[in-house]
């Protein structure tokens, strides 16, 4: 009689970026545990990511009415979740639970093997990617320096006769956001000095309301709201990609899509995409006031020039 496939569960909640910096630890569990079954247990619009990565092959939505009993301690939860989550041989958690009340409640319905992960990371730990594998090791999986910084989406051969530049200008954090004048200079330099280029511009509402279109930045093409695994194939025909610290920015570099990065207050040794092919400019201490476009656009061209 053949042997059921091992169950695994991964529980993770997060923005764009904090679900793609835990990718890595989801392919490591797919690799060392080969043939397993790998479950994801995530906001919807986010979690697909694993499915389109080939990493889980399968997702539920955490945001199940059923799932809030979870988090309120001694409720007795639905039996068809009970079910569902006593099918897996191994739940791995990286939700927030600091009153240990979603532990006692997987505990007392009879869950045995629970390996709770960290939600968030911590300064001088290491790169986010390491940090969220790091509670692997308790289960003798280790995360070795080239596999975190692996692409994880495939990406085709370019098509199209003209270089493709991807342009994400926003993030989830205002605070994370270069000034949109000095980002129209920048494309404004692009269009003068490379006008062959082929400009796509990636945006959602809150790209929208601080008045990013492509009418102000003269983009080719405009993507916008695009689910993320249809936004990953876009992505992946790019050449380049411009962008802050930003979920988008992590999908373009996870497409292996070399990338030219603007960070502000958040540290890079820690939240820069982990791909070969990402450079970042910097604020000096932080402070957008002192990153000006006269210092970004000579970068930025020289990053372009093999480009055509």
């Amino acid at each position: 009689m053949e042997r059921p496939k091992p169950r695994i569960l991964v529980i993770r909640g997060g923005a764009i970026g904090d679900f793609i910096l835990t990718l890595p630890a989801i392919r490591l569990i797919r690799e060392t545990l080969v043939g397993c079954h790998v479950e994801v247990l995530g906001y919807p619009g986010i979690m697909e990511l694993a499915l389109k990565a080939g990493l889980a092959d399968s997702a539920r939505s955490l945001e199940h009415r059923s799932m809030a009993l979870l988090f309120a301690k001694g409720a007795p939860l639905d039996p068809a979740l009970v079910e569902y989550l006593l099918s897996f041989n191994v739940i791995v958690s990286y939700l927030f639970d600091p009153d240990g009340v979603l532990r006692g409640q997987l505990e007392k319905i009879g869950v045995k093997t629970l390996l709770e992960c960290p939600h968030s990371v911590k300064p001088g730990k290491g790169h986010a990617a390491e940090q969220l594998a790091k509670p692997l090791e308790k289960l003798a999986m280790y995360l070795d320096e080239p596999d975190w910084r692996a692409p994880l989406f495939a990406r085709p051969n370019a098509d199209s006769k003209k270089s493709r530049i991807g342009l994400h200008l926003g993030s989830g954090s205002t605070k994370k956001n270069w000034a949109i004048e000095n980002w129209q200079e920048v494309t404004a330099a692009i269009q003068q000095q490379r006008p062959e280029l082929d400009l796509a511009i990636i945006t959602g509402e809150v790209e929208l309301e601080r008045g990013i279109t492509p009418t102000g930045f003269q983009a080719d093409h405009h993507w916008h709201a695009l689910p993320l695994p249809e936004l990953v194939d876009h992505l992946a025909t790019c050449d380049f990609f411009l962008g802050h610290d930003s979920g988008i920015s992590h999908l373009a570099s996870a497409c292996g899509v070399p990338c030219l990065l603007l960070f502000g207050p958040t540290n890079p040794d820690i939240w820069a995409p982990p791909q070969p092919g990402v450079s970042i400019i910097r604020a000096e201490n932080g402070d957008w006031a002192q990153l000006t476009p006269e210092k970004v656009i000579p970068v930025v061209m020289e990053r372009l020039s093999p480009y055509r």
